[in-house]
């Protein structure tokens, strides 16, 4: 067959092997069924495949941001092709690799003499931010880049692509960080960062984003474990790399000490990580007195204005609370979460989404479902206002990973791949599919328990509720109740 008949056929194969893999099912509310869908599909139009195209903060629906590529992809859309379509989580990363001589290049007009420095926003590897204090100021996104290849690697195992792309671009970006950062003798000569912007654009140019640093850290170890691993399994693919970059081993020591060395700020009294150094020195925002005609407060108040005051527009710490968060005990979660949630406006679409994850993880259940909703359908129900200038992409992968990682309790800490689920108490049952190191791993939680299923691949082991899950050909099925 030819012609509209066989391009419908592979239409139609094409959508049947995507919802296959990544369809999320839910039982008891069509408007959040609806919503998940419609998020899920748009990413899929959306995305690039072939390593020379991203995916741009506004799909492909509208002129918002000039179609520009952002850290929005690897910290929120990337998961959800790794765990369900990898592949082209692969090329989403190479993209990075294919700029990475634009990222060598606007480090040395930054005056880094060595490293890389990723644009904020972007199309063809250039920076295009114009506005620096929320743009080139956010450093994060070199380790937002780097952690995503570390999550890359630790579900595929995809040795190949280290070797030929990840392993530059990690030390590339480990470079830059030893670079950018200083022992501080007021600081006990902890390695600080100074002068940058974190995830929060209500502040800017600050020194020691707590959410910067720790990202910096994990980065920093990050290369320095890929080095060790490549010198020992690969020696001729580390000497060759080492040689195109000119890399010394003076440099590994310092990526280590540097790391190892890393300040994160803590306030001992209210027992919470201050946003950064000055960050509880400044006035607390009046929410009394802001109408809600005034939010985002960014279009309404000058920039000088909300910069002074203790106020964020999105999840900032709180998202190192859930990337990070072997690092935090649950009471560490708590006290931040009880000191960010009073202060954040959730004028960015980003943020909802990590709120809820938290708030998951935390027992917040009722605020974990309020957030949920108010993310699902966002773009559906237009609840910014601004969907006629196009989509959120991140906000519809971040929709994704509140019921993957939100209410299931997903967590990849170094490959253990863990869960913890709850049910949603308006639900009767949801399911959804993971795709893990070649293996396709469905769970269907309900008011019973959870069920998992190995559907094709090889064995896997993980956790639930703490207690260890085994699957493989001969043992495909196991049911657990909930705890």
């Amino acid at each position: 067959e030819t012609g509209f008949t066989m391009m419908t056929q592979q239409q139609l194969k094409f959508l049947n092997e995507f919802w296959y893999l990544s369809d999320v099912e839910i039982k008891g509310d069509p408007a959040i069924q609806q919503g998940l869908r419609f998020n899920l599909f748009h990413l899929l139009q959306s995305v690039g495949r072939d390593g020379r195209t991203n995916i741009a903060a506004k799909g492909l629906t509208g002129e918002g941001y000039e179609g520009h590529y952002f850290w929005d992809t690897e910290t929120y859309i990337l998961p959800f092709f790794l765990y369900n379509n990898p592949g082209i989580s692969r090329k989403l990363l190479e993209f990075r690799y294919n700029t990475l001589g634009k990222a060598k290049e606007r480090a040395r007009q930054m005056s880094h003499p060595k490293g890389a420095l990723f644009p904020w926003r972007t199309i063809n590897g250039e920076e295009c931010s114009t506005y620096f204090p929320g743009g080139t100021a956010q450093y994060h996104i070199n380790a937002d880049i780097a952690f995503a290849i570390k999550r890359y690697m630790e579900a595929t195992a995809d040795w190949d692509f280290l070797i030929q792309y990840g392993a530059e671009i990690l030390f590339e970006t480990a470079r830059l960080w030893e670079n950018l950062g200083d022992y501080i003798p007021q600081k006990d000569n902890q390695f600080c960062i100074n002068g940058v912007t974190g995830p929060d654009e209500y502040t800017a140019l600050v020194n020691n984003n707590c959410y910067t640093n720790l990202m910096a850290r994990e980065n920093l170890d990050y290369a320095y474990q890929v080095a060790l691993w490549l010198k020992e399994n690969t020696p001729q693919a580390y000497q060759r790399l080492a040689i195109n970059i000119g890399l010394e081993e003076s440099e590994l020591a310092a990526w280590k000490k540097a790391a190892a060395n890393m300040y994160i700020p803590y306030d001992p009294e209210l027992k919470v990580h201050p946003q950064d150094d000055d960050f509880l020195n400044r006035a607390a925002w009046d929410f009394s007195r802001t109408p809600p005609e005034n939010y985002p407060l960014l279009m309404h108040y000058h920039p000088l204005v909300i910069y002074r005051h203790q106020v964020c527009k999105q999840a900032d710490l709180i998202l190192a609370l859930f990337l990070l968060g072997d690092q935090f005990s649950q009471e560490q979660k708590r006290r931040d979460f009880d000191f960010y949630e009073k202060i954040t406006t959730h004028d960015s679409s980003l943020s909802t989404c990590i709120f809820s994850i938290v708030a998951s993880e935390i027992g917040y259940v009722d605020k974990a479902y309020q957030y949920f909703l108010n993310t699902v359908r966002t773009d559906l129900d237009d609840i910014q206002g601004n969907t006629k200038d196009g989509i959120h992409a991140a906000n519809m992968a971040g929709t994704w990973m509140c019921l993957v990682y939100g209410f299931a309790g997903m967590r990849a800490y170094d490959g253990a791949l863990s869960f913890n689920p709850t049910l949603p108490e308006l639900w009767q049952e949801y399911r959804f599919k993971i795709t893990l190191r070649g293996s396709v791993l469905e769970l269907g939680i309900d008011q019973t328990g959870v069920s998992f299923h190995l559907l094709q691949g090889n064995a896997l082991t993980l956790s639930c509720y703490g207690k260890p899950v085994h699957l493989d050909s001969d043992c495909p099925t196991l049911f657990m109740k909930r705890s």
